[in-house]
């Protein structure tokens, strides 16, 4: 079928809110200033710091890398839209933010069960750790979740491009979400849904079942350690990521993890994704510094040398 396809989409965004504006931009302005400031803070520690160059945080500045990129394929255009009379983007600009975020997103799950595996082998297996988790493995481990992040999502892309969008050309998303634009789209959806949901299943069922059964020997291993204090010591090195496990998995098996995304409530999904990509890649590095000792410790030192840093002034009278 002949048709004159779209050139731009309409991102609808949130238009109950139209009068909250501003109140709405400076409040996601802030959040996406402090994920930035936090993950870039993160990143520069484990950098620098030599008490925090190991393995299991060099896969942490992996995380609060792909957080800083997994906002920024949403946020700028988001904040633009809410100050912008037309709240347009271009069909391809569209279809990239689309492709980006949901390749950051997918290599946060692939690099969430490395990090389960690491602290599976360092409390399991502390005997093996340096045998087992060699830096040229993690390096292999870390370029796999990404290639996996980038191959898995590119076929349903694709098809997505491939769509053939005649008619609205209004998406009811503050983003370029596939749900909603599979919505709009013209021709036969059914075989992308169906891919959208295999892949939803393989990477986040997958990923969740690794970790859980990672933990599961975690968990048993630390009740066998006689004394109660070499038990919080070894649970406080996975405690804050399991806790990051749990709020990222619950939110998107709510979104993504159903048969069909032309039935979907658009209104709560958006609440749920405002939630998963503006609220959780802030929690990330304050999560990393309450419950972490040893970046806490090594952002308190950073912060002390820092003070006394800084040139004193002699007071003449």
């Amino acid at each position: 079928m002949n048709c004159s396809r779209v050139k731009e989409f309409i991102l609808l965004g949130f238009p109950h809110m139209w009068g909250i504006n501003i109140t709405l931009f400076t409040i996601v302005l802030l959040l996406y200033m402090l994920s930035i400031a936090g993950n870039g803070l993160i990143i520069v520690m484990v950098r620098v710091d030599r008490r925090l160059q190991k393995l299991m945080y060099f896969f942490l500045s992996n995380l609060s890398f792909l957080e800083m990129w997994y906002t920024t394929a949403v946020l700028p255009k988001m904040l633009a839209n809410l100050v912008a009379d037309k709240t347009t983007i271009c069909f391809y600009c569209c279809m990239a933010q689309s492709y980006f975020h949901f390749l950051f997103g997918i290599t946060e799950f692939y690099i969430l069960t490395v990090m389960s595996f690491d602290r599976y082998v360092a409390i399991c297996q502390p005997l093996r750790y340096s045998t087992i988790m060699t830096s040229s493995l993690c390096l292999q481990l870390a370029l796999a979740a990404w290639f996996g992040g980038f191959f898995t999502i590119l076929l349903q892309t694709i098809l997505v491009v491939r769509l053939p969008y005649c008619g609205s050309n209004i998406v009811n998303h503050f983003y370029c979400d596939i749900g909603p634009m599979l919505k709009i789209a013209g021709g036969d959806t059914h075989l992308i849904e169906a891919i959208g949901f295999f892949i939803a299943v393989a990477v986040i069922l997958t990923s969740l079942l690794l970790t859980v059964v990672s933990y599961i020997f975690i968990i048993s291993t630390i009740l066998r350690i006689p004394s109660a204090s070499g038990q919080q010591r070894a649970f406080s090195t996975c405690a804050s990521h399991l806790t990051l496990v749990r709020i990222l998995y619950g939110a998107v098996l709510f979104i993504y993890l159903r048969p069909s995304a032309m039935h979907s409530s658009f209104s709560l999904n958006k609440a749920v994704s405002m939630l998963n990509t503006v609220v959780t890649p802030v929690l990330n590095p304050f999560i990393y510094t309450i419950r972490n000792n040893e970046v806490k410790e090594a952002l308190r030192k950073s912060l002390i040398k820092k003070t006394w840093s800084f040139p004193h002034v002699p007071m003449v009278v």
